[in-house]
């Protein structure tokens, strides 16, 4: 069972389903190393992966102090604690990573600072941790998700509770620990926004809130509102798409992911049909569409209570886990189309893991990678992968640009790489390993598919490239000029 803090007693929902006897037949699943305490344990963010093909993530308790760790681990399961979190630097990291434009990795902390309600850090790939802002209480605190890099720099992100109305912010801090609070919730549009933020291709930001929202009281959370799904533009002015009614979710823990389509795709923690949680889609402007309702099997073989959020897979489908249910009643990883269908991938049973509480991210190799919160050897959680047959493709860092941005192609086995093209216009290359490539957006590049020609085929992005016009007032990514 998860540790009670402020914050975990506003996101923590008790998961009860029995076990089933029949479960959908597992793939190649591989349980890469188990957590020890000493190592960090009960990992609760989703993982990232960087040029070198090693993963990056945070544990929210153990390591040399207790209070949570970075790590970094390669595929083949060598794990390296880069850092261990002492108290005055920040305690319980429950949010992600994103490596910035600079090489550094940028996180959070839910408590600890110097005024003990959470941090923005930055680390070095080596292991050298700066803190760049302790939250105070009136500018926010208790950060349970991660950051985003905006296209103009800096980081945004979210604080579950603190503000004007003690309900949770939006900030904007730059590099350098400079902080901006964006918006104060006040509970009509919203409440606890434990889950981050998404830059979508409009250049406006989109996520969640816990609760609030105008709708009723929240009959499954006991709370006002059964949370929302809201717009917000880079300089703070906020819209709510959707307040959740119950019948059609409750309680989104978890952020959105921006599909191919251009919609939203998101999941709620608890409510909907069976009471045990929803997969939504929305469009930009807020028409909500519930695509699968957890529980509606017997005995909750299909999942229970999903926490995280989904990933769209290099195939159109999504990916994603619940925190329960399954054979076992130790939560599945999912795959659903955009239409709705639902298939169980894993079941896990505790020995493999448990209450995968993070997202999935898909690796360049293919493969699907993640963690569990719990089991494992020594019950402190895991790190796994799953194979599915999806073969590998590469990956642009960033995802948009203008003719003459500067691009990096993350990959496997690009050493003897021959040609790269945005949509069919072929770009000068340089290959750095045999991860990475770097290249600039050719002119006469349109919006579309980056290739990769090597000796043994052609490899594809995972997403198309949208190449961007300039204009007068557009967002632009960092070291990019107009």
């Amino acid at each position: 069972m998860r540790k009670l803090s402020f914050s975990s007693m506003v996101c923590m929902v008790f998961i009860f389903c029995a076990a089933a006897v029949i479960a959908s037949p597992a793939q190649s699943f591989t349980t890469m190393m188990g957590f020890d305490g000493v190592n960090g344990g009960n990992p609760e963010s989703f993982l990232i992966q960087v040029a070198d093909g090693s993963f990056y993530g945070t544990t929210r308790v153990g390591g040399t102090y207790g209070y949570g760790t970075v790590f970094k681990i390669t595929p083949w399961g060598t794990l390296t604690t880069l850092h261990s979190f002492g108290a005055a630097e920040g305690q319980d990291p429950w949010g992600w990573l994103v490596q910035a434009t600079d090489g550094n990795f940028y996180g959070t902390t839910a408590s600890g600072g110097t005024y003990g309600h959470g941090t923005v850090f930055k680390i070095t790939p080596g292991g050298t941790l700066t803190t760049l802002h302790s939250f105070t209480r009136a500018d926010g605190g208790y950060l349970e998700a991660g950051l985003v890099q905006a296209s103009n720099g800096n980081f945004y992100g979210t604080t579950l509770a603190g503000g004007t109305h003690g309900k949770g912010t939006i900030f904007e801090i730059t590099p350098s620990g400079t902080l901006t609070t964006l918006h104060n919730f006040n509970g009509a549009d919203g409440i606890n926004p434990c889950a981050g933020l998404v830059q979508a291709s409009d250049g406006n930001f989109y996520g969640t809130t816990f609760y609030g929202g105008t709708g009723a009281n929240c009959t499954y959370s006991g709370h006002p509102g059964c949370g929302t799904v809201f717009k917000i533009t880079p300089g703070g002015t906020l819209t709510t798409l959707h307040s959740f009614a119950g019948s059609d979710g409750a309680d989104p823990s978890a952020g959105l992911v921006q599909a191919t389509d251009g919609n939203f795709y998101g999941t709620t923690l608890q409510a909907g049909t069976y009471g045990w949680g929803t997969v939504f889609k929305i469009t930009p402007t807020g028409t909500l569409t519930t695509l699968y309702n957890f529980c509606s099997q017997p005995n909750c073989t299909d999942g229970a209570n999903p926490w995280a959020g989904l990933v769209q897979a290099d195939d159109g489908n999504f990916y994603g886990t619940a925190s329960g249910g399954g054979t076992y009643n130790g939560g599945t990883v999912f795959k659903i189309t955009s239409e709705g269908t639902l298939t169980t991938l894993h079941n896990f049973d505790s020995s493999d893991g448990a209450s995968p509480w993070a997202g999935l991210v898909q690796a360049t190799d293919g493969n699907f990678y993640g963690t569990t919160y719990v089991g494992g050897t020594d019950g402190d959680g895991t790190v796994f992968r799953l194979a599915l047959g999806l073969g590998p493709f590469v990956e642009t860092k960033p995802t948009s640009g203008w003719v003459g941005a500067r691009v990096i192609i993350l990959g496997t086995n690009l050493t003897d790489a021959t040609g790269v093209t945005f949509n069919g216009t072929a770009a000068r290359f340089s290959v750095v390993s045999a991860s990475e490539i770097r290249t600039t957006v050719p002119v006469g590049a349109t919006t579309g598919e980056v290739k990769v020609t090597t000796p043994v085929g052609t490899l594809t992005s995972n997403v198309n490239f949208q190449v961007i016009t300039p204009c007068g007032d557009c967002f632009y990514p960092m070291g990019q000029d107009r």
